[in-house]
């Protein structure tokens, strides 16, 4: 090749070395520090890319490996951390309250206002491609004289949403595993092994000890466990999803699915229908967020500006058809509705999907193996969804700490020099999610204050910046490849509405009459903990912290 020809190739290898989204992240004045990771063998691509980048085909060929790769990667990451058996710990609860038919139809009315912030935020992330993401888009959408405030606020709820998040799989997970040993052991009825809340707390915190391990590794590592999980998660869930009705026998009638409205006001103590539907809808609301990991990890993409969006979208599609599909599976093969509650059945009372699927098992074959096998790919959703949460959350605490934004910010915002990961803001996470396990051994509502404090946290966050953008003038408002023009200020509102109820819904009590035992945390702790946020700006970050820092000058190539 000419010397011409080899000036073109390294020209044609920076491109693709510097891409679309690394070049804007430059712009909004960060400097890359994070490995962009997920692109399998991109050495390897570019290499050849610049060798024969005077073949149009090929070139085209070498982007198009690495858009998929990325996005796919992104994809897999971002579906983790929604996963298709989310909502199993609540569903009980959920068909409880106003029974089937408010289930079933409610997962939609939730999906289909969940698109109008998904929309929303894929945007802004084609515009933002930062691994700060929420805060950040709050910051540079409010403006000069707004920013640093609507910055700060954003930062701390999705901080607070994201590692109470962790703890929300945490205990997902182990409630999987005590159902697992329990029927692997003999079940409640035949003398298996029910882990006590000790025994929980255990694996409780060694799951989270698990996540903080892996997420040590170097990111293209976990990126391939990623993959496994999208892989494990859409295969085991087409699995259960068709699977389970077939083995159990009888299954209920559509008109029960579909129709079928029951309150229990015996045992939840509510006789309203509005305050039971929207009780009921609750584990849609839960399962349906989480897809803005997308975009904490756009700093470690190529073209992230692109893939981002599409990731964003693409999951929240997938859980649309899954969650509801599984939901359906879970519906029609229950046996006895009045049973599922009994805490003398065979798994104590305690999962009731579990129970569904002991019952359709044991109906069939009379042994507990095949319920063994699908809570097991269960747990294993579970498992990976903590994986990427904790990636995630790291990505925020991170992103917040290179902005000094939180207490010895230099401490959390090292990278390791070899894997390029925020080690301690990974462990950071782990340790003040394992803290928010501890009362498991003296509250028996600790679940429901975990995922309304992750909830509200983590989709609060999302109405910073969408406020913000539907308050903007559009000429200051520099879009990305993802652009929705002048539908943004509907969409924006109908989003911004969403949350608004969302995040009121899990503030309310959710049985009667309030006891100790039964009173919902939530509102406590987030009120402690904003207040604690607020006064700490009005008496002192006001005056330092100015939101996200730039540490690169595009003006002259200084950092």
């Amino acid at each position: 090749m000419g010397s011409r020809e080899e000036e073109q190739a390294i020209v044609n290898w920076q491109v693709l070395e510097m891409d679309s989204g690394e070049k804007r992240l430059n712009e909004l004045g960060y400097k890359q520090e994070l490995r962009r990771e997920m692109v399998n063998s991109i050495s390897s691509l570019n290499f050849m890319s610049a060798c024969l980048c005077h073949v149009p085909v090929y070139k085209f060929c070498v982007i198009l490996t690495i858009f998929y790769q990325t996005f796919f990667k992104t994809l897999a990451i971002t579906f983790s951390s929604m996963a298709v058996f989310t909502g199993t710990p609540l569903y009980g609860q959920s068909l409880l309250y106003a029974g089937p038919a408010t289930l079933i139809w409610g997962w939609i009315v939730v999906t289909f206002f969940t698109w109008f912030v998904g929309v929303a935020m894929a945007e802004i992330c084609s515009s933002f491609p930062t691994t700060g993401s929420l805060y950040f888009w709050a910051a540079s959408l409010a403006g000069p004289r707004w920013g640093p405030f609507a910055s700060w606020c954003c930062a701390w709820l999705e901080t607070v949403g994201v590692i109470s998040g962790i703890s929300a799989q945490a205990y997902s997970g182990a409630q999987a595993l005590q159902m697992i040993i329990l029927l692997g052991t003999g079940t409640n009825k035949g003398g298996g092994y029910f882990a006590p809340k000790s025994v929980f707390l255990g694996l409780y915190l060694l799951l989270i000890f698990i996540w903080a391990v892996l997420n040590c590794f170097a990111l293209n590592f976990i990126a391939y466990l990623h993959i496994l999980s999208i892989s494990w998660q859409i295969i085991g869930g087409l699995v259960v999803i068709i699977m389970l009705p077939l083995v159990a026998h009888p299954i209920q009638p559509a008109a029960y699915v579909f129709t079928h409205f029951e309150m229990a006001p015996q045992d939840t103590g509510i006789s309203s229908i509005p305050y039971a539907v929207i009780m009921s809808v609750l584990l849609s609301n839960y399962c349906l967020y989480g897809y803005d990991t997308a975009a904490h990890l756009t700093e470690e993409t190529k073209g992230a500006d692109r893939t981002g969006p599409l990731a964003i979208l693409s999951s929240i599609g997938i859980i649309t058809v899954f969650g509801w599909a599984y939901n359906l599976a879970l519906t029609f093969s229950i046996k006895d509705p009045n049973y599922l509650y009994d805490v003398n059945n065979e798994t104590a009372g305690a999962l009731v999907p579990a129970q569904i699927i002991y019952d359709a098992f044991h109906g069939r074959y009379h042994n507990s193996t095949g319920a063994v096998v699908f809570l097991c790919i269960i747990w294993g959703s579970f498992f990976f969804c903590g994986l990427s949460v904790t990636t995630s959350a790291a990505r925020v605490v991170y992103a917040l700490s290179r902005d000094n934004g939180i207490p010895f910010s230099p401490i959390w915002r090292r990278i390791h020099p070899k894997h390029k990961v925020p080690i301690n803001a990974v462990w950071f996470c782990a340790v003040i999610s394992a803290i928010l396990g501890l009362p498991i051994l003296k509250i028996n509502v600790i679940f429901n204050a975990i995922i309304s404090i992750s909830t509200i946290g983590w989709v609060g966050s999302y109405a910073v910046p969408i406020f913000a953008r539907m308050m903007m003038a559009e000429e200051n408002f520099k879009p990305g490849p993802f652009y929705l023009g002048k539908a943004r200020r509907p969409v924006c509102l109908v989003a911004l509405l969403w949350i608004c109820y969302t995040c009121s819904a899990f503030l309310l009590p959710t049985v009667y009459p309030i006891t100790w035992s039964t009173f919902n945390y939530a509102p406590i702790a987030l009120g402690v903990a904003l207040t604690i946020i607020m006064l700490w700006w009005v008496l002192d970050a006001r005056m330092w912290f100015k939101g996200p820092v730039r540490n690169i000058d595009m003006r002259n190539g200084n950092s």
